[in-house]
């Protein structure tokens, strides 16, 4: 069996007055992402993270920042056309792996419904899908509530 392996890492800086988008669910706080596109860094480094797996790029490669086709763009649309990049190339997921690094809002009630979210966009069990959280100890950019960071790793198999 052919397998690969790729890490995705994405960064925002927030702003106040935005949505705050994770893994496709708002999460209610006083500040978003700023970004051309919805600003969902879960879904864009599990989008780098699958594109890094089939050597197909990165998502700014495929998706870039100063295209009006992709203004406002959900990250849930970046996922599946993603997916379908992967799939076009031979490959299909086995599992996800994700850690978000940011001092607040506390997100762990939400993992469910972005787990759920990514598994109905990916048509892949949840239970492939692991999304922790994790705070800086208040050291950096993300401890001094400045922004978020994600990093993801993705397990692909070939397509039997």
């Amino acid at each position: 069996m052919k397998i690969r392996t790729g890490l995705g890492i994405d960064f925002h800086r927030f702003g106040t007055g935005l949505e705050l988008w994770l893994g496709g669910v708002l999460i209610p706080f006083s500040k978003g992402c700023i970004a051309h596109s919805d600003g969902d860094c879960l879904m864009h480094a599990i989008c780098d993270a699958m594109l890094g797996a089939a050597a197909l790029g990165d998502i700014g490669f495929h998706f870039p920042d100063d295209s009006p086709e992709y203004k406002d763009i959900a990250g849930s649309k970046l996922l599946s056309r993603t997916n379908d990049l992967i799939r076009e190339k031979g490959y299909c997921i086995v599992n996800i792996d994700s850690t978000i690094c940011l001092e607040e809002p506390r997100i762990a009630p939400y993992i469910p419904q972005m787990k759920s979210v990514i598994s109905s966009v990916l048509k892949l069990d949840a239970g492939s899908i692991s999304i922790k959280a994790t705070t800086t100890e208040k050291m950096g950019f993300t401890g001094r509530g400045e922004g978020i960071a994600v990093l993801a790793s993705v397990l692909l198999k070939a397509i039997a």
